[in-house]
């Protein structure tokens, strides 16, 4: 017995260790008084963060392989999810008052482990992201050339027919990302009068596309003889709605500004929501022209719009259309590999990833080694993967991420705030709470009925119970999903399966809903939770099991090398591993007490190292 106890022991510390929270330093008074951006400038924000990607990227790939004309249904289903999402990501920019991304909401909520597996899908994101783009970009250069570039290549190197590969090594594709990484390295940024000339081009171009598409429209292409307008079923319209996800990425970039916000209690959901609405109404109208101007099978999905116009004689406006697509693609590519480097120096900075990715050049301020490496594995898979294969994989990692965040969401909720003395008129906004029941606590009106979990700590019952709402709703989404194909069911198994996984996610949602939340004052909070983020949990996990077996293996590959990473270096190398007090046995993080709250530095962390060598805010 004398060997269980040390051994039980070690693995709790071990436990704790992967979900140790990041601390911040409080926000500085230069830092409060930058709150200079209204609701329309969030609103612009989002729209030119999602501007472009789907309507040049995802639109002809999902019409042409997965969904055809129900492509319109597709946005509409990926808008719901997205909004889900959005107002999860809102509260969590607002509770934590950094300009930021999922890798930081979840290290400071859930731990170090889960902000590494997100940090780590972002960089696949965003490699994924510039190589899409750069796809798409040399595409829509090419067919300005009447397609010249893509002969020479087949005549001289010769076309491939393999799964997921493009059918010719793209050079001109991958040329893009290392003359954008060039650009970026030598300390360019793209100007704010540069962006706006861009923006007001491309939502010419949308203009134009809508209108002459309408005028030109013809019915009959959405009719039986073409296939009808859900060719691919059901399944081919959910498996397109979870690639159509990654068109209504520009969210994210309404949470980060929100320190920056007047008034981020209203402008953030207001501008989150404003911005969807008109995303979505673009993108549902732009998907019913493309599928109206000509059948949804004869298109060209690297260059499906302005293939459209010139299958309809209108080579003239299949120009604009590519000219207004580069304009739009060019400013996101130099978003995205901006980024990136960025990124991953900020994990290197807090010891998650290798150290030599954080060395920044002092002159240009640009992360020298993570531009050149990524920047180099981004033209890679520019040069060989096609575009629908990285919009999928792209997907994948997005749905995964935005998983995380609604999770983030229940455990900020039930777990306990810090004092409120110990924030001056400097502290974010919404962070007091009234004095009350504690959260986490069995609510008081309901213990004479749920008495046989009135002895549990604040906290553990509810994380268990976040933990079978999660596997209640993955089993539930596999039934739903594989239940008549890949399981070979009989009726009464999948009837049994599908009530049983139903009762469970709900009784979860029950006791999570019998539990205290915190109450804030003066800050957005999701409406309805638990119910709210159950439910984006439940439609993201939907939506992921839509993608196909080779998107899920490779997605798979990437995570173990991730973990490969993160337990062969990580998580010796964390800055909050040396941080942590060597004689403590419950490090803070604990995952099982709910993981105590953010706090900003008390009396007995005043000696512990800053974070202000971090060279960016992520």
């Amino acid at each position: 017995m004398s060997w269980v106890l040390p051994s039980t022991a070690s693995l709790a510390r071990f436990c704790q260790k992967l979900n140790r929270l990041k601390t911040l330093e409080e926000p500085t008074t230069e830092t409060l008084l930058q709150r200079r951006l209204t609701t329309m400038d969030l609103i612009l924000l989002g729209v030119g963060g999602m501007v472009g990607l789907g309507l040049y990227m995802l639109m002809g790939t999902v019409a042409k392989g997965m969904a055809g004309p129900g492509v319109v249904v597709s946005f509409g289903v990926a808008a719901v999810a997205s909004l889900l999402v959005a107002l999860c990501y809102t509260e969590l920019g607002v509770h934590v008052p950094r300009r930021g991304s999922a890798y930081l909401f979840t290290y400071v909520s859930m731990g170090e482990l889960w902000a590494f597996l997100v940090g780590w899908n972002m960089l696949l994101r965003c490699l994924i992201t510039g190589a899409a783009v750069a796809r798409a970009w040399s595409s829509y250069l090419d067919s300005i050339f009447s397609h010249r570039i893509c002969r020479f290549t087949e005549a001289h190197v010769g076309i491939w027919q393999v799964a997921y590969l493009t059918q010719y090594p793209d050079f001109l594709a991958a040329a893009i990302p290392l003359l954008a990484s060039t650009f970026i390295f030598c300390g360019a940024r793209v100007s704010s009068w540069l962006n706006h000339i861009f923006s007001v081009i491309t939502i010419v171009v949308i203009l134009f596309i809508i209108i002459l598409g309408f005028v030109l429209a013809r019915p009959h292409n959405w009719s039986t003889e073409e296939g009808g307008f859900a060719p691919f079923g059901f399944s081919g319209i959910m498996a397109g709605a979870a690639t159509c996800f990654y068109a209504f990425m520009g969210f994210h970039v309404i949470a980060n500004y929100s320190e920056e916000a007047r008034n981020p209690k209203r402008a953030v959901p207001m501008a989150n929501a404003i911005s969807l609405g008109l995303e979505a109404g673009v993108y549902i109208l732009v998907s019913t022209v493309l599928t109206l101007l000509v059948p949804w099978h004869s298109l060209d999905p690297d260059w499906a719009l302005a293939d459209a116009f010139h299958q309809r004689g209108y080579s003239w406006a299949g120009f604009i259309v590519a000219a207004g697509a580069i304009c739009g693609m060019t400013t996101v590519l130099l978003k995205y590999i901006f980024f990136l480097p960025r990124m991953v120096s900020g994990m290197a900075a807090d010891g998650l990833f290798f150290q030599g990715f954080a060395h920044i050049q002092h002159q240009t301020q640009v992360p020298v080694v993570a531009l050149l490496v990524f920047g180099v594995l981004m033209a890679f898979l520019a040069l060989l993967l096609d575009l629908q294969a990285l919009v999928q994989f792209y997907s994948i990692g997005a749905l995964m991420d935005y998983t995380f965040v609604p999770t983030s969401i229940i455990i900020l909720r039930f777990r306990k705030s810090p004092p409120s003395s110990s924030q001056g008129p400097g502290s974010p906004v919404g962070t007091e709470q009234a004095s009350g029941p504690e959260p986490g606590q069995l609510r008081a009106a309901l213990r004479p009925y749920l008495r046989f979990m009135g002895g549990c700590r604040p906290g553990a019952a509810v994380a268990w119970a976040l933990g079978v709402l999660v596997a209640s709703a993955i089993t539930l989404d596999c039934v739903l999903v594989f239940g008549d194909s890949a399981l070979h069911l009989p009726p009464w198994g999948y009837t049994l399966l599908l009530l049983l996984s139903s009762a469970t996610f709900l009784l979860s949602l029950l006791v999570l809903g019998a539990h205290q939340q915190q109450r804030q004052q003066d800050t957005f909070q999701v409406p309805m939770v638990p119910l709210t983020p159950a439910l984006s949990i439940l439609l993201n996990i939907f939506l992921m099991l839509h993608l196909s077996y080779v998107i899920w293996l490779v997605f798979s590959i990437w995570l173990l090398i991730g973990l490969m990473v993160y337990f062969g270096y990580g998580i010796w190398h964390s800055k909050e591993n040396k941080q942590e007090w060597p004689g403590l046995t419950v490090p803070r993080g604990s995952l099982e007490e709910m993981v105590p709250a953010l706090q900003p530095p008390s009396q007995s962390s005043a000696q512990k190292p800053s974070h202000t060598e971090q060279p960016t805010s992520l």
